[in-house]
């Protein structure tokens, strides 16, 4: 990461609460081509959340603790703070000496620019500000909340536009937090009511509408240079396994999520 940052663009994406049961499923079953076409092996890496919900989560992603595998330890960061004892820092790592990776990035000359979505970015109230407000640069409507049925659509539009109105030789820190995934889900689902619910199928083909848009953010983020792309949850949720529903809890579905790192090769 050392040789990265400086040098290429960085995309980091939450899909916000997205279960990797189910991200797995449909990367298997060929729903998901324009994410699996850039996933290592065409697979999901099954990793464990920081938090289990959207606030603790993007609080430990922003200082440098993205989802650990899910697997026996210690795995080292690709980002981490400057602090003794680190047990993840490794010779790979990027270390900053800020207090979060946001403003780190911005120390060494990116454009920090957070698109977001679910409440904890909506700046619509003082806990609604703390997240955005790491970024010299935040962006927050209505369109891009949970109720919008094209949430997503509307997140890829504002990147583009950013992309465009940066300066050709400014590195770009983009974070986007897609809302999609969050309940209310329901009306991705072909032929679904709000009578219906959420369900685990509607959160599923809500993952379906996020990955038959995600191919523009991809290609704005390489229209430039090469980009580093992170792309996980922050949490999954549960659709009454156990009898549990939601997240902000301990199950399975909400610690386990899925994750990939990889690089988008510059537009030709």
């Amino acid at each position: 990461m050392n040789e990265v940052v400086g040098r290429d663009d960085l995309l980091l994406v939450t899909l916000d609460t997205l279960r990797h049961d189910v991200a797995a499923e449909l990367a298997a079953a060929g729903r998901i081509p324009n994410l699996a076409r850039h996933l290592p092996g065409g697979t999901w890496e099954k990793r464990h959340a920081p938090g289990s919900f959207t606030y603790a989560s993007h609080q430990a992603l922003f200082a440098g603790f993205l989802p650990t595998p899910a697997a026996p330890g210690p795995h080292p960061r690709l980002f981490a703070a400057r602090f003794a004892g680190s047990e993840t820092t490794a010779g790979h790592t990027y270390v900053f000496d800020t207090p979060d990776l946001v403003s780190g990035l911005a120390a060494a000359g990116y454009r920090t620019v957070c698109i977001g979505g679910v409440g904890f970015f909506n700046k619509q109230g003082a806990l609604g500000d703390v997240l955005p407000g790491m970024f010299q640069e935040s962006h927050w409507e209505p369109e891009f909340g949970v109720p919008s049925p094209t949430s997503f659509e509307a997140q890829v539009e504002r990147a583009e536009q950013v992309v465009a109105g940066l300066p050709a030789d400014r590195r770009l820190f983009l974070f986007l937090n897609v809302s999609a995934l969050h309940q209310p889900n329901w009306f991705h689902l072909p032929g679904a009511t709000r009578e219906d619910g959420d369900t685990r199928a509607s959160h599923a083909a809500a993952l379906e509408y996020v990955d038959r848009h995600i191919g523009r953010l991809f290609t704005a983020m390489s229209s430039r240079r090469r980009c580093f792309a992170v792309v996980c949850s922050d949490h999954g949720t549960a659709y009454g396994e156990d009898g549990y529903t939601g997240h902000r809890l301990g199950h399975e579905a909400v610690w386990t999520v899925p994750y990939a790192h990889f690089f988008l090769e510059p537009a030709a």
